[in-house]
């Protein structure tokens, strides 16, 4: 049997080899062997931490107060016709609701935050609140993805991707990006998928709803070889791999497998650490919300529910950032708890299970030293409107519809200026009408404080070069300290 590229050697003097040759090189190019991970020019930060609050909080109960939600309560929203809002909206649209959550100023700034989470707040002089966010569309699938991908469609690498491929990873035991979550999101693995970037790029998905890293980690020991043979076998594995590289030509999907069982085999030893929150004392684990009973003297971990769950994520990723893992994300939920479309009240649980990890967080990326090399981003893929929601599918109509015209992200740590808000939804919070930013330059600021030029920082596939932050997108530079 002849295979595809025998015949192109022997057919035509060997003249079809000339266009495979070339073709072979602009792969090896983009190839993860020769791609060499170096930052641009100097990085502001060297980590990233994406808190990703999934469903959309609202903007206007935590960090955007709007004092016209008070007078006009009750009320249809003034010039209702020219919002800018579309027909599908308008129709929907209820009257004015006013936050039932109450708002105080924090720190040295005086910026306002909701009694929803007075934790958070007591750090505000290190946050950086982002008033002005907006996305392309209101559905959760779409708005999920161009958060993590920058478009709306499927099939582009997400934003962890990126990062990696631009910079490496700096703890070759472990993977350069992580995305932790109590089970999948709705949207699926494409949420930290690598797509057409090098597979060796490809986010590992791990549940943080276990407590115990074998049970987060599967196959994470083997039972019956040990680390000698295992290191043996995996030897003679590459060997044959690189055969089969050298016969067939450079194949990114085939080093990427490669590269995945190395470090498959280096984590059977530092993740069990990593992953070990057991390790960590009673105080810290109390800190972090995860203790069921403050008056229990137990050691008693949430397990049995799922109260838990984002403030072990949050724990977990303080250790990831602390052993050097590139990227980080953490997922509040996998089924878009902060869409609350019935009753804007849910807003005090979910908070009340949100508010404290982050904070413990914060603060021990504060203590230590990371957060001065650690950008933290905090926020989910819209916001909510600022009327009531009405129509048949909602149970009780106290709550609030999706809104991408306007909502608020958090930002802190590696080259963000702290106390100070930027941008400004109008009058009610519904649409961005100061300084507004979009996905795209929120993902250009990002790769700019790693040391990355957003436009630069290009993968050419499919007969164009592609990007994160496609053809947009610009640095947000009154955010920068």
């Amino acid at each position: 049997m002849m295979t595809r590229r025998e015949a192109l050697r022997n057919a035509g003097n060997g003249f079809g080899m000339l266009g495979l040759a070339q073709l072979l090189g602009e792969q090896a190019a983009a190839s993860p062997v020769s791609h060499s991970p170096a930052p641009q020019f100097t990085p502001r930060a060297r980590r990233i931490l994406f808190l990703f609050l999934n469903g959309g909080p609202s903007q206007v109960d935590t960090f955007d107060p709007k004092p016209a939600l008070e007078r006009y309560h009750g009320q249809p929203m003034p010039g209702a016709d020219s919002s800018g809002a579309s027909a599908d909206a308008v129709k929907e649209r209820g009257t004015l609701m006013r936050s039932p959550f109450s708002f105080k100023q924090y720190g040295e700034c005086g910026l306002p935050v909701s009694e929803l989470f007075p934790e958070t707040a007591a750090l505000i002089d290190d946050l950086c609140v982002v008033r002005s966010m907006h996305t392309d569309l209101p559905a959760h699938p779409q708005a999920i993805m161009q958060m993590n991908s920058g478009r709306i469609i499927p099939g582009f690498p997400s934003w962890g991707s990126w990062v990696t491929y631009g910079l490496g990873t700096e703890n070759r035991n472990l993977p350069g990006f992580i995305a932790l979550c109590a089970g999948v999101p709705d949207v699926g693995p494409q949420l930290w998928n690598s797509a057409f970037l090098p597979a060796v790029y490809q986010g590992t998905y791990v549940p943080n709803d276990e407590l115990e890293p074998e049970k987060m980690i599967r196959h994470l020991r083997n039972a019956n070889l040990t680390r000698g043979e295992q290191r043996r076998g995996l030897d003679l594995l590459e060997k044959l791999n690189r055969m089969d590289v050298q016969r067939r030509g450079p194949d990114a999907q085939l080093e990427g497998r490669i590269e995945s069982m190395e470090v498959a085999f280096r984590m059977q030893v530092d993740a069990l650490d990593a992953f070990d929150i057991s390790k960590e004392s009673e105080t810290t684990h109390r800190r972090y919300g995860m203790i069921a009973n403050p008056g229990d003297r137990e050691m008693k971990i949430k397990s049995a529910t799922r109260d838990g769950d984002f403030a072990r994520g949050c724990l977990v990723a303080r250790r990831l950032l602390e052993r050097g893992v590139r990227a980080v994300q953490v997922y509040f939920g996998n089924d878009k708890p902060w869409d609350s479309h019935h009753d804007i009240l849910v807003h005090r649980r979910l908070a009340a299970q949100s508010d404290r990890p982050i904070a413990a967080l914060l603060t021990d990326l504060k203590s230590s030293g990371l957060l001065k090399e650690t950008l933290v981003m905090i926020g989910g893929e819209f916001g909510r409107r600022p009327w009531v929601e009405v129509g048949g599918r909602t149970n009780v109509q106290n709550g609030r519809n999706h809104n991408n015209n306007g909502f608020t992200y958090l930002l802190a740590g590696g080259g963000i200026k702290g106390g100070m808000a930027y941008g400004a939804t109008d009058d009610f919070g519904y649409k961005a009408v100061e300084n507004p930013v979009h996905v795209h330059d929120l993902h250009a600021t990002m790769l700019h404080l790693m040391g990355l030029d957003h436009t630069k920082l290009t993968y050419r596939w499919s007969g164009r070069d592609f990007r994160l932050t496609d053809v947009a997108g610009k640095v947000i530079q009154g955010i920068l300290a």
